[in-house]
């Protein structure tokens, strides 16, 4: 191992980072050439084993800061990870532990492997789905309400919560659902833990008592759902003059090692902000999807299992064509099945999570949303200006706007309007476009009574 790895090696992983400042490139060279040091003096095996990191840490705890060994365990982890890849070496010994404790980052593991209680690797291992005393019947509960078309994802999520809860505390096991959900939520101090425990209780006992009339119906506390309420952000309309700030901010994104990411951007909030597209829509399209002779989009098994067609107007498919036009100079792969919204990264395209923090990093450099934490506009809110901006163009053109909400639901992907009700939020443009409306059919009733006088 020691004749493979040496500083030539070192050095050409570093250079794989693509490091901008020259002393972070001398630091992250000095940590894997002392790393390297300690594994020859403490091993004479062929191959790095997990004894020999145990011991690094922790001579590495008594020189460095806690924050600072996760930092640099992650290189090393990152490093062994190339050396593998290089079949310089067999084993990357952290890749053993995420795989054994069923994790997928290394700092959990490097904070149970420092911890002084002995069972806090075990800890670790990710608890069956549905595996508590109650896990058959919320399972099955689960699977009735997918089989009668709902795709119920937030809802299955809250009860594998409350499902691992359980698994963790054995001593529950008998008591009243009642019960249970008290002590479910005792183990949080926030208004939303408390007010989930109480929903996840109502959907639960509310599906026993189909089958059992005797089952007690538990009840949301009224006060306790207010107060969720008054916490939820409002969402924040985008004025003509935001969009466009947006998409000159996203079209100038920084980013000299992908020169595509920037158009990539663009074009994202082009089809949210003027299609209203959601998230986990812009992150499945395909090239496939665009048809630009027809000057349409197609939107496949996305929420409520509905695929839809949307027409495009001039300048988002003008939008699309030139991306599309880059994309290929690029070197993008062209077939139907390839991801829309395309990167030289491993996987290809771009996921749902990277396109929100993507986004969510434009927002910020245009100023509408602050530099840190979970305030200001969301990505979503795009969608939600969509509807606004939809509603006012309809005002303007004189168009009854309660004629046209059907076509709107379905160009949404919504199952019936009630959905698309939910974005309509009211704007002091809009109120007083809908006052205008209102005076003027008032007028024309008025008109008609004293004409049939």
């Amino acid at each position: 191992m020691s004749a493979a790895w040496d500083q030539r090696v070192i050095g050409r992983f570093v250079q794989t980072l693509h490091l901008r400042n020259p002393r972070s490139v001398k630091v992250y060279t000095c940590i894997l050439n002392r790393f390297q040091r300690f594994v020859v003096d403490h091993t004479d095996r062929e191959s790095l084993g997990q004894d020999t990191i145990r011991a690094w840490l922790d001579a590495r705890l008594q020189d460095w800061p806690l924050h600072l060994v996760y930092h640099r365990a992650r290189l090393v982890d990152r490093f062994l990870e190339w050396m593998v890849a290089s079949r310089a070496i067999a084993i990357n010994p952290f890749a053993q532990w995420r795989q054994q404790y069923g994790q997928r980052t290394t700092t959990p593991i490097v904070r149970a492997l420092l911890s002084l209680d002995p069972a806090a690797m075990e800890r670790l291992r990710p608890l069956p789905p549905f595996g508590s005393f109650l896990g058959e019947r919320l399972q099955a509960h689960v699977t009735h309400m997918q089989s009668l078309g709902y795709r119920y994802d937030t809802d299955r999520a809250r009860l594998l919560r409350f499902d691992r809860f359980l698994q963790r505390h054995a001593d529950l096991s008998g008591q009243p659902l009642r019960v249970l959900i008290q002590a479910w939520a005792a183990t949080g101090s926030g208004v939303h833990h408390a007010w989930e425990c109480q929903a996840c209780g109502r959907a639960v006992s509310k599906a026993w008592h189909r089958l059992d009339p005797t089952v007690e119906i538990l009840r949301v506390d009224r006060q306790l759902a207010r107060q969720v309420a008054q916490q939820h952000r409002r969402p924040y309309i985008c004025t003509s003059q935001d969009i466009r700030r947006i998409l000159d901010t996203a079209r100038t994104f920084p980013s000299p090692k992908a020169p595509l990411r920037p158009l990539s951007l663009y074009t994202m909030v082009v089809l949210a902000a003027c299609a209203g597209l959601r998230l986990g829509e812009l992150a499945r399209l395909t090239v496939g999807d665009v048809q630009v002779v027809d000057g349409t989009i197609e939107i496949r098994e996305t929420k409520f299992f509905k695929s839809r067609r949307l027409p495009l107007a001039p300048s988002v498919l003008a939008a699309l064509t030139a991306y599309l036009e880059a994309r290929q100079q690029a070197g993008a792969p062209t077939q139907a099945s390839a991801g829309l919204f395309w990167h030289q990264q491993k996987g290809g395209h771009y996921s749902r999570v990277m396109i929100e923090k993507l986004l969510v990093r434009v927002l910020r450099r245009v100023g509408l949303k602050p530099a840190r934490g979970k305030v200001g506009p969301r990505v979503h809110d795009l969608r939600h200006a969509f509807v606004v901006n939809r509603m006012r163009t309809w005002y303007h053109e004189g168009i009854n706007p309660q004629a046209r909400l059907p076509y709107l639901a379905t160009y949404l992907g919504h199952k019936d309007i009630h959905s698309t009700l939910v974005y309509l939020t009211i704007t002091q443009d809009l109120l007083q476009q809908a006052s205008e409306r209102f005076r003027q059919h008032s007028g024309r009733v008025r008109q008609a009574a004293g004409g049939s006088q």
